[in-house]
């Protein structure tokens, strides 16, 4: 095992779950006073973006976007200011939690329109290679995605003019309460809808970070050698509720058995456990990140507190072109 490469993926994923959850714990404060979607459980595959993309290589993402916001290097603070709705937040207090953005850092934005970044994405690639450069573009959806048509009509245009776009699908198996077996033929698979289109795909299990580091390394490369965009399907879980920071199993839409089973498989433990066991020697280095995690999340929660709010006028600046 490489350890350090398993020490910052660890860190990554601590660092985004640590965030979520003081989202959560805080948010019934109610002064986040917008909707937000939570991927506690979902942090392999972002972590391991994180190693793969460049800093100038572009990402787009969905109303759960906290993690690949993060992942990208978006700035923390700005992030925690925006769900706050403060003028120093990412969008300026005006998107909340669906709406952010950093372009110092590529990452082009998400949105509460299911299915909406996808083509943006596919946009993003398109100007890579007219460009001539060798950035990525990097399209994260969810399986719920599938079901719109922009869906394969984005898919169909990045396989045709051979884009250096990375689909990357978080499935967690629902959309909203619906789970997949009621959208789609048991038989049918996403990755296999996406080769089907003539984009190269495959899938892996998004709650082992080194195997999601594995194929993502492999997939970066493969579309920066020129051969067009790639398409992975990661199987994770998400354990909060669809939109809010409360856990909903009591609704009845999923069994507490198949929570739990996915929840014993939950990435963080997983990786610290393999890293442990293969260098016991790493455990005060884990302590350090964690006391630094912590420190930089409650610090960005306190700066956020604190912020100013918008200005009435600023409700209309940024509207419409001048």
């Amino acid at each position: 095992m490489n350890v350090d490469l398993a020490l910052r993926l660890l860190f990554q994923m601590q660092r985004i779950r640590r965030v979520e959850e003081e989202i959560a714990l805080r948010y019934p404060q109610n002064r986040m006073r917008c909707p937000t979607h939570l991927s506690t459980g979902q942090e392999a595959v972002p972590a391991a973006i994180a190693e793969v993309l460049r800093k100038d290589d572009f990402a787009v993402s969905t109303h759960r976007g906290h993690a690949h916001y993060l992942a990208k290097g978006g700035n923390l603070p700005a992030l925690i200011a925006e769900i706050y709705g403060k003028a120093s937040g990412c969008s300026r207090g005006k998107g909340g939690s669906m709406h952010l953005i950093d372009l110092s850092v590529g990452f082009m934005g998400t949105s509460a329109i299911v299915g909406n970044s996808i083509p943006i994405g596919v946009g993003l690639g398109l100007s890579a290679q007219l460009r001539g450069s060798d950035q990525i573009s990097c399209v994260f959806l969810g399986d719920g995605a599938i079901e719109e048509g922009v869906f394969y009509e984005s898919l169909n245009f990045a396989a045709l003019r051979c884009l250096p776009v990375l689909f990357v699908c978080e499935n967690n198996l629902y959309s909203v309460y619906s789970p997949l077996a009621v959208r789609q033929p048991s038989q049918r698979s996403i990755a296999g809808m996406a080769a089907a289109i003539g984009v190269a795909a495959a899938t892996c299990d998004g709650n082992d970070a080194l195997a999601c580091y594995d194929q993502l390394r492999e997939a970066v490369a493969h579309i920066r050698r020129g051969n067009g965009p790639r398409f992975l399907e990661f199987a994770t879980y998400r354990w909060r509720e669809h939109c809010g920071p409360a856990f909903d199993n009591d609704l009845g839409y999923r069994a507490e058995a198949e929570f739990l089973a996915w929840q014993a498989r939950e990435p963080l433990a997983r990786l610290e456990s393999r890293l442990l066991a293969a260098d016991g020697s790493a455990a005060p280095r884990i302590a350090q990140n964690l006391a630094a995690i912590e420190r930089e999340v409650l610090a960005a929660f306190a700066y956020a507190e604190d912020a100013a709010f918008p200005a009435p006028e600023a409700a209309f600046q940024g509207v419409y072109c001048e």
